[in-house]
């Protein structure tokens, strides 16, 4: 299969994903909060890689629902019809994500590989925050522009 027809694959399997989130985004206008206060901020996630099989793990854990920034559309696929229980708030950049949630009384947290202090010594305020950077490149923001955003770190075993 030379390049070309790949390409052209790609480009058919990112608009079937474009039509499945329209679909569902109808229905997720009717989600409800999760039972618990934390939140999950997504900032600019790949639109077809992680994003639906998180809102599935969001909908397990309960989360109260997830902040997307940077991110016009995703493939809810994978989500196995969560998309359509955990409520998504979309935001243009960091910052307004940043801003209400801070006036909502929430400690945001970057999820960090090498930085912060451990997610196991901490304790953790019902409502945390936890953002989840692009998969490559990380969070899109520079955290200490924002002071009320702390780093944790998960230890590899």
């Amino acid at each position: 299969m030379g390049p070309h027809k790949v390409r052209e694959m790609m480009k058919s399997e990112r608009e079937m994903a474009k039509r499945r989130f329209r679909r569902q985004r109808n229905k997720n206008y009717l989600a409800k909060p999760g039972p618990h206060e934390c939140v999950i901020v997504l900032d600019h996630l790949k639109p077809t890689y992680n994003i639906g099989k998180i809102f599935r793990s969001a909908e397990v854990f309960g989360a109260r629902q997830i902040h997307l920034v940077g991110i016009d559309f995703f493939d809810p696929a994978p989500g196995m019809g969560a998309f359509k229980w955990v409520p998504a708030i979309f935001h243009k950049g960091f910052f307004s994500c940043y801003t209400e949630l801070v006036n909502k009384g929430y400690t945001p947290f970057i999820l960090e590989p090498d930085k912060g202090e451990s997610i196991i010594q901490t304790k953790l305020p019902c409502k945390s925050a936890f953002i989840f950077g692009h998969e490559e490149f990380g969070i899109s923001f520079e955290p200490d522009l924002f002071p009320k955003v702390e780093r944790l770190t998960i230890p590899q075993f």
